[in-house]
């Protein structure tokens, strides 16, 4: 099972979800989006609770807004975090997330810990939990086949953008083509305009 919230604080919004356990979470960390960023309380238990972004943005585009709601519930789902002030809530791109096989269930590392950030959730904040639980949803997702969707979506994207590509270089080429032409044309009138003109001297001379 898998809890998804909206995070409907602005008028663009966003979606935000986490496993039920640490075994949908082993899902989660898995078959995530590249659109995904991963946030955790740092050093403690907690939830793993996912932002999806919206097309071509990335971590350092999150609404200021957006990144308060999902620092609060990762917080309010840690067992420990939750009764604590000044929790740090570690983030960073789904693509960084490191799994290797000698990893207990739910645990997770970084391929690179320069793209981990952190921010600190000084408190509790009952208004933003109260707002992200009215839009709670439960569902049990194929997480597979919706990642299989995204990258196949995604695939279809590059190579249209390559098509695009293409064609926009034979259409130069093209241009390029008939330029040349115009012009071997115009010095071709050109050379033909002098000899005119100069067969009209010889004329007069003859006269």
């Amino acid at each position: 099972m898998v809890f998804y919230f909206t995070s409907n604080v602005l008028p663009s919004v966003y979606t935000i979800y986490m496993g039920k356990d640490k075994y949908e979470n082993e899902d989660l960390i898995k078959y995530g989006w590249l659109e995904d960023i991963w946030f955790h309380v740092d050093k403690l238990s907690s939830a793993h609770v996912y932002l999806r972004l919206h097309k071509g943005q990335t971590v350092d585009d999150i609404p200021k807004e957006v990144l308060i709601d999902c620092a609060q519930l990762v917080k309010a789902n840690s067992i420990q975090g939750c009764k604590m002030n000044n929790v740090n809530v570690v983030y960073t791109p789904w693509a960084n997330l490191k799994k290797t096989a000698d990893m207990d269930v739910g645990q997770i590392g970084f391929h690179r810990q320069k793209d981990v950030k952190i921010v600190t959730v000084e408190k509790k904040i009952n208004e933003i939990l109260n707002r992200l639980e009215k839009t709670k949803v439960e569902r049990f997702p194929d997480l597979a086949a919706e990642k299989e969707a995204r990258d196949r979506e995604e695939r279809n994207e590059k190579k249209a953008q390559i098509q695009e590509v293409k064609r926009k270089e034979k259409e130069e080429m093209k241009k390029k083509k008939e330029l040349e032409e115009l012009r071997s044309y115009s010095s071709l009138m050109k050379a033909e305009n002098m000899t005119s003109n100069q067969d009209g001297n010889d004329s007069d001379d003859f006269m």
